[in-house]
């Protein structure tokens, strides 16, 4: 048995394509594009490449995309400014804190300053609590795209009565990502590092996601015959024997997952797409809601 690649990068060609849609309606009734302002406080080049691809994104969908990038030495007080400006600003539609902040930044604080109706990365505190209570806000990216790997994985079935294991207890996926799957009827578990005998609550899973942030922690005698398998991780190790080289490697030993799993997403190219194109579709989704509010 050979699993099935879930292709993130094919899927969020079309959720592009159709946020590119969406943009061109609202340009038309609203009469200007909506906007994506993403904050990023220093220097560090991962955040740099990912801040510029979401500028880049939102600007090839027609979005007026923005980034505003702040010295690592700016104090608290001028990023809650800026964040307060950006609340105001009527042109704003989306706000998004580039993470992690320097260590003298209050992240919490910075991150429940942004507008709840502006939060596209779906952290404020308020959206937390209309997803955990059944009702429509700002889903956080990364569960959000893996929810729609998830329903390319089923095709035309359901998650009814599936058991859910979700691995990883981050207020960014593990807990939206359990509410997710709550919400489609799904029976989840979340676990963690230090849950008791891992592998075997693994093996229950009709459907894993793996967002704890190990490399290749779940092996493939972890996964159920069939089972889809999420893997939200993305982690640089050294490429053995060769100094100096790294690759990319998710929470999941891939290689041996997809020998037995159903359904598995690569990493690279497999969450990671769908977590900046839900970026897209949010933006949109908080545009449209702050127009028709008016």
């Amino acid at each position: 048995m050979s699993a099935t690649i879930l292709d993130g990068k094919k899927l969020a060609e079309t959720v592009r394509a159709e946020v590119k849609e969406g943009v061109a309606a609202f340009v038309k009734e609203h009469g200007r594009a909506p906007g994506l302002d993403v904050v990023l406080v220093g220097e560090d080049p991962a955040s740099q490449v990912y801040t510029r691809n979401k500028e880049k994104a939102s600007n090839e969908v027609g979005m007026r995309g923005k980034l505003h990038a702040l010295p690592a030495d700016t104090s608290e007080a001028a990023l809650f400014e800026l964040l307060a400006k950006l609340n105001a600003d009527p042109a704003v539609d989306g706000i998004l804190v580039q993470l992690p902040l320097p260590k003298h930044i209050d992240e919490q604080r910075a991150l429940d300053l942004v507008s709840a109706a502006k939060d596209v990365d779906g952290f404020h505190p308020m959206n937390a609590g209309l997803l955990a209570s059944g009702r429509p806000g700002l889903v956080p990216c990364t569960p959000r795209g893996s929810m729609k790997l998830l329903a390319l994985a089923l095709g035309e079935k359901k998650l009814t009565g599936a058991r859910a294991v979700v691995v990883g207890r981050s207020n960014i996926v593990g807990k939206p990502m359990a509410q997710l799957l709550l919400a489609e009827h799904a029976t989840v578990t979340i676990a963690h590092s230090r849950t008791k005998d891992l592998p075997a609550l693994c093996r229950e899973a009709d459907v894993l996601v793996a967002a704890v942030g190990r490399a290749e922690m779940v092996r493939g005698d972890w996964i159920k015959e069939g089972a889809i398998v999420i893997d939200v991780g993305i982690n640089r190790v050294d490429v053995p024997g060769q100094p100096g080289k790294t690759r990319l490697v998710g929470d999941v030993a891939f290689e041996e997952a997809k020998a037995r799993a159903g359904a598995i997403t690569p990493v690279p190219g497999g969450v990671g797409p769908m977590t900046i194109a839900c970026l897209l579709e949010n933006t949109l989704i908080a545009a449209k809601a702050r127009a028709s509010s008016r």
